[in-house]
């Protein structure tokens, strides 16, 4: 079977994909992982067809008024501008992105794995082959159970199943994009419902993947049975790849530190955020590792007990740790719990919110500590009451590591073919 895994953004957003590439290859299947052209070096160590495709969007990241904005939530006037500006902006960059991944498509596939937010489905309905939505995040599936989790205000329960139109309107914003590339360039005529990737073309529901755990959500779920969630899907270390000298080092000469690293999401003010990170190392009396990323934290006075890392295999490195401070994006939720480690979740935008609050009542994690309110004080306390829920951390990891969310992935992808 040949299954063709379009997905675009950050190195997070990727990472997922690439794991269910690995777990389709390592069952025998041919899986071909189309994605920025930047996010090879995911792919290539592992064997994994990779097929690269214009960076798009991404482009937009580094804008330093686009970067606060959406940081921030896109609060405010000038933040619902910016919102719009990124909106027109994007047009031409996503045209440019699916005009790639259809040159991709052309060599053809029996199933085609997308994230949501990827028209997608229109290569599949081209090509005759099965569309199957796979989800990092529970945003797009409507739920009466719990409010998307996008939004970033508080609803009534009654309205929670009618939040999810909020992403179907915003994919709608870019319909014009995708009805240029169906006609064309795909040659497929317009059709009722052409634009909603939870159907297929004959109007029924599509298979869809979830790669997260349901252990993190809340009870009473509703989805139908043609949605699968699955748990998370991880990408192992490289084959071969150890630490470096200094890391190993540091990590033999005392107790378990502190990881502490909010990915691309350090703000447009990273020295602000290494200060309050370097004050609560201080405070807490913990080692710590500092994940410099991209976008990076920058702390100018390091205290004793410090290492500086700039990347490593979470697969590796969360369970040599005390706890995982991060931002709560769903990937590296998902490495955190899978390690069996208490969490500091201090959110900034979009899904993050949500996950922070279902660290804390799943016991694995302290209240959130929301990145616009950090300070010194609250996160040397938060990761002190972190360092007191290891046994919950230990038990949860257990269950997410039992689901082996890829295999299982997997296993519902063979029996559509």
């Amino acid at each position: 079977m040949k299954v063709l895994i379009l997905t675009h953004g950050t190195h997070g957003d990727v990472q997922p994909y690439a794991g269910l590439a690995l777990a389709l290859r390592r069952a025998g299947h041919e899986a071909v992982l189309a994605a920025p052209a930047a996010m090879a070096a995911l792919a290539e160590p592992h064997g994994i067809t990779f097929a690269p495709v214009d960076d798009g969007t991404n482009k937009l990241i580094d804008d330093p008024g686009i970067r606060e904005a959406i940081e921030s939530n896109y609060r405010g006037l000038r933040g619902k501008k910016v919102a719009l500006e990124v909106m027109r902006r994007s047009k031409p960059l996503l045209a440019k992105v699916f005009d790639d991944m259809a040159g991709v498509a052309e060599a053809g596939a029996d199933l085609v794995v997308h994230a949501p937010g990827i028209p997608a489905h229109h290569f599949a309905e081209w090509l005759g082959v099965p569309a199957v939505p796979a989800a990092l995040q529970p945003v797009w599936v409507p739920t009466a159970t719990f409010r998307n989790p996008m939004l970033p205000v508080p609803l009534p329960k009654a309205l929670n199943r009618a939040s999810y139109l909020a992403i179907k309107l915003m994919l709608r914003s870019f319909g014009g994009i995708a009805d240029r590339l169906r006609a064309e360039r795909l040659g497929l005529p317009r059709r009722r419902g052409r634009h909603d990737f939870l159907r297929r073309p004959d109007g029924g529901p599509a298979t869809v993947l979830q790669g997260f755990s349901t252990h993190v959500l809340p009870d009473g779920l509703d989805y139908p049975r043609s949605v699968h969630t699955t748990g998370f899907w991880f990408l192992p270390a490289p084959p071969g790849w150890t630490p470096s000298a200094e890391l190993a080092a540091f990590l033999a000469a005392g107790d378990r530190p502190v990881y502490i690293g909010f990915g691309s999401m350090a703000g447009n003010d990273p020295a602000r955020v290494g200060r309050v990170v370097a004050g609560a190392v201080r405070r807490a009396g913990v080692r710590a590792v500092l994940a410099s990323g991209w976008g990076g934290l920058r702390v100018d006075d390091l205290p004793d007990g410090v290492f500086v890392l700039d990347q490593a295999p979470h697969d590796w490195l969360f369970p040599r740790m005390a706890a995982i401070v991060h931002h709560g994006g769903s990937g590296t939720t998902g490495a955190a719990l899978a390690a069996g480690r208490p969490q500091v979740v201090c959110p900034f935008v979009a899904d993050q919110p949500f996950w922070a609050a279902r660290t804390y009542a799943a016991g694995v994690a302290p209240p959130p500590q929301p990145q616009r309110r950090l300070t010194a004080e609250g996160l040397a306390a938060a990761i002190g009451q972190a360092l007191d829920l290891e046994e919950n951390a230990g038990r949860l990891g257990h269950l997410i590591r039992a689901e082996d969310g890829a295999r299982r992935a997997v296993t519902i992808l063979e029996s559509l073919s």
